[in-house]
């Protein structure tokens, strides 16, 4: 089995795999069930009431695990996605209450514009639970040789060789405006406006 193998079959069984996304390398787990979420934290050190965002391979793929989002967050998202982009939108449903954090109302997600290993992984999974592959405080990592060596002795790992090294653009569209949560990877502005026409 290659790496991309052996990665996509420990997400499948709930263990935690280091890979990479079209901006850092990523933490990430199967996002379907609440324990090997609770044990990537863990392994992160990450604070409980963080969200973490719920990655998908493709569209379609994001509409099956969140199928509330066909409406107008639905529409933000087919209008911005894929790409390095984090989208806090409406969460009805409170579907994947353990990556939501202190807010189930709530969900971020991710469609990563990726080719090579990255899609290749992603298309085998169909969908993660991801944060950057750092530990709670830490740098994110431009190559797998930057992961702490303490998850990397945790995980499967995937190299995808040098990352552009910006995290993903948090906006969070759940108001009536568009708030920027972090700036990172991506043309911010370009991303509202692309939302905003949308949905009109």
């Amino acid at each position: 089995m290659s790496e991309v193998d052996d990665a996509a079959a420990a997400i499948l069984a709930g263990l935690p795999a280091i890979v990479p996304t079209d901006t850092v390398y990523g933490l990430v787990t199967t996002p379907y069930r609440e324990e090997p979420v609770r044990r990537l934290y863990a392994l992160k050190t990450r604070d409980a009431a963080q969200p973490t965002a719920l990655i998908a391979a493709d569209l379609d793929t994001l509409f099956v695990c969140v199928p509330e989002l066909r409406g107008r967050a639905g529409a933000i998202a087919a209008a911005v996605l894929p790409g390095p982009y984090t989208l806090v939108l409406a969460n009805p449903a409170r579907r994947f209450p353990w990556l939501a954090g202190d807010n189930p109302d709530a969900i971020g997600v991710r469609v990563p514009a990726v080719s090579g290993v990255a899609r290749t992984l992603l298309d085998q999974v169909g969908a993660v639970a991801g944060t950057s592959a750092n530990l709670a405080g830490g740098s994110e990592a431009r190559r797998l040789s930057d992961v702490a060596e303490v998850l990397l002795a945790e995980c499967a790992s995937v190299d995808g060789g040098e990352l552009p090294g910006i995290p993903s653009s948090v906006i969070d569209f759940t108001g009536p405006e568009a708030v920027v949560l972090r700036r990172g990877a991506g043309d911010i502005d370009d991303a509202i406006a692309r939302a905003t026409a949308a949905v009109g």
